[in-house]
Formats: structure tokens, sequence, C-alpha cells
């Protein structure tokens, strides 16, 4: 029986790893759970789940929640702050970390489960778009176990030859006669809409995603193409790949999830119905399989899959993400960090959904002049990097805003 400590449990990434455990009683169990500042989500969790442990991100919603547990008299120990989530990361009775905070705030607890040489299910791609080879380095340094959540690397990591599964981001894809990596996406909400209309677009009509149920700022993130952006980095990091060998395709139905592309001409493509439920269920229990409680694909359904080159005039923030990817590792942190300052006003009708991209080309222009790739030595020199985003992304938005 696997023994899993969940960082994100009350977001969709954390129920949908809830919804396959419930699914497979006897294969998995619960010790810890970690959470922003839901504590009626983490309180019905707990009662659900009786986890030894409940984290919260600050003091009050940790306060909250003890007092709630403590009058239904569920003995979880609750506590707060970024190095809780790190402590209950790197628990000897873990194995498994499913790492699902959305965002920056991942990185350290996500790194602390690498160091501790867990079973990492990485569901938070900013770690790896952060932190890069830091990141990569360290998966091989404690002996982690790195195995890809996000639907589109694990539709590429189940089509890739068994041999490399194990050496992500190691793997050399040319000795196994691989030619491409192609990463689809569906090109959100907004993908045939006229360009000059996406000026007007409102919080409420970018999280509308028409195929997949996510967060609101993943959902932000997938209409401008961030997100596939994101996923971009993430499978460079992942897979070694060149740019040559990397590829963004739009697939409108999010029927196929990535696809692998051989020497010899044959392209292998996982495909399912767009349910995280299915890929998180291969991480927990790989290398065997366990029900997802996701139904099959009915083929007659499916009707018809087709495919389009992105443009980038209607998804700069995916051109953005993909220069930056071989600009540096400097030049991601400080995308990563613009962006979410930048998604955070858009959500809270402080800044138009076009000058997402105009913000983020900003911050990365300003300092990029001034910070190089020798700036990324270590966490902190990161940290650093993100911070100094989040500062001029902040002050950008102020003479942009509505």
């Amino acid at each position: 029986m696997r023994k899993l400590t969940i960082l994100g449990a009350t977001g969709s990434i954390g129920s949908s790893t809830l919804k396959v455990i419930e699914q497979n009683p006897d294969k998995f169990s619960i010790v810890a759970l970690a959470a922003g500042n839901n504590v009626d989500k983490m309180r019905q969790l707990c009662q659900t789940w009786q986890p030894k442990y409940a984290v919260m991100a600050d003091e009050q919603a940790a306060r909250e929640l003890k007092s709630q547990l403590s009058q239904l008299n569920i003995n979880t120990r609750v506590r707060a702050g970024v190095d809780a989530m790190c402590e209950i990361s790197s628990f000897d009775e873990v194995d498994t970390v499913m790492a699902a905070i959305v965002g920056a705030a991942g990185l350290l607890p996500t790194m602390a489960a690498v160091k501790a040489g867990k079973r990492v299910l990485l569901a938070n791609k900013e770690a790896l778009v952060m932190s890069g080879q830091l990141f990569i380095d360290a998966v091989e340094q404690y002996s982690a176990e790195l195995l890809p959540v996000d639907s589109e690397h694990n539709a590429i990591f189940q089509c890739l030859p068994g041999e490399i599964q194990t050496k992500l981001g190691r793997c050399n894809l040319e000795q196994q006669g691989i030619s491409h990596i192609l990463l689809t996406g569906s090109g959100g909400p907004f993908r045939y809409s006229e360009i000059e209309t996406l000026n007007g677009v409102t919080p409420e009509q970018a999280i509308a995603h028409p195929n997949w149920s996510m967060g609101p700022k993943i959902s932000v993130d997938s209409a401008t193409m961030m997100n596939k952006g994101l996923e971009y980095i993430e499978a460079k990091w992942l897979f070694n790949t060149s740019r040559e060998q990397l590829k963004v395709l739009i697939h409108p139905q999010s029927v196929i999830h990535s696809m692998v592309q051989y020497r010899d001409g044959s392209v292998l493509a996982q495909m399912g119905e767009p349910d995280m439920a299915t890929p998180i269920a291969l991480t927990l229990s790989y290398p065997e399989r366990v029900s997802a409680g996701v139904a099959p694909l009915d083929f007659t359904q499916v009707g018809e899959l087709t495919f389009l080159e992105p443009d980038f005039s209607r998804y700069p923030c995916l051109k953005l993400a993909i220069d930056a990817c071989y600009e540096g590792q400097h030049a991601t942190t400080l995308l990563n960090a613009a962006n979410e300052i930048a998604v955070e006003a858009f959500l809270n009708r402080r800044l138009k959904f076009t000058d997402i991209a105009v913000v983020n080309e900003q911050v990365i222009n300003k300092l990029c002049a001034s910070v190089h790739q020798s700036h990324c030595t270590d966490l902190d020199s990161i940290l650093e990097l993100d911070r100094m985003a989040r500062e001029l992304a902040i002050n950008a938005i102020s003479e942009r805003k509505l």
C-alpha cells in the first residue's frame, strides 16, 4: 500500500487524486494533506480521510481548521506554512507525494519531496519552470522517482520506450529513434474568436474552458496558452529535448493528449477522455494500472480530430514562453512570476486579458537586460529572481490598471 502526502489537496488535482484513491482503497492511504486557505474544504477532507496531518498556508487558516476539527473530535494534527509543507513531504512514513500546489508556492515542498527520495507525482509544473536543471539534478542525486501528472507530459511518458521512462531529464531521444515530441493543446475558449475582440474578455469567459474542469488560474493560462508555454518548458526538462524536437499543436477536441513521433515515421498517441483522474491513476500505480473511475473513449462518438498550428498573434504568451525556454533559467523564472501576478490582476478585474502578455513581456525585457543564467545558482537565487519579477509586474500593472 502506497502512503501519500497530497500537496494542494483542495484543488482540482487534489480532488481527482482522492477520486482515484476512493476507487482503490486497498492500494493507497493518506498520511497528510496540505492546502491554501480553503478551511471548509479541508475540514471535509479531514472528516472523510482522517489524515495524521493537515497543513494550511497560513496561521489563521490553520487555527480555524484546528478549532473546527476539535469540535468534531477529529485528531488530525494541524500545522501552517511552507516549512510544515516541506516536512510532510519528507516524512519517513510517506513514500509518494502528489505535488499539486499551483504556482511558485509549490517549489519548496516539491523539492523537499525530491530531496527525501520520494516518488514525486509532478502536477506543479512551476517547479521545473523555475528550477529546471537544479530540479533534475536533485532527482538524480537523491534517487527520487519522478512521474509527470500533467495530461500532456503523462501522455508523452506513456508513448516512450519503457527503458527511458525511468530516466526522465536524462533520456536521449535520438538513441531511441525519436524525432519529435508533439505537445497538444486545446487552444482554450478563444481559439476561433476574432483577435480584435480579446481585449474585452472577462474573467468568467476566460475560466470557462470548453473541455477541462480546472481552477481559475490554470484556466486563464489555458485561454492565453501560457499554460502550454509552461508545459513546453516542463517538457524540455522532463524529456531532455532540443528546440527542433519539441513542437506544439492545437487540438481542439482534447482527445489525443500528446504524441511521440519516431524516426521511421510512426507516431504513438495517448488518447482518452479529458479527465485528470486517468494520468493521476497511472502515476499512483506505475508500472501497474488501476481503475481511475473514468469511462473509456467511445470512438463512435468522438467525431473528427483536427489539428492547427498555433497562431502567435492570438497566443503571444506561448511565444514568450518558448523564447524564454531557450533564453535560460532566469527568463523562465521571471516569466512564471510575472504571469502569476498578471493573471491574479486579471481575475480581480484590474488588468485587461490582452495586457497579461504585455506585462509579462515588459518584465522579461527589463530584467533580462541585467539578469543572466549565471544568477540561477541555487534555490535562494531563484526565489530572489521570482521576487524581483513580481515586484516589477505589480508596478507594470499599476500603470495599466483598469
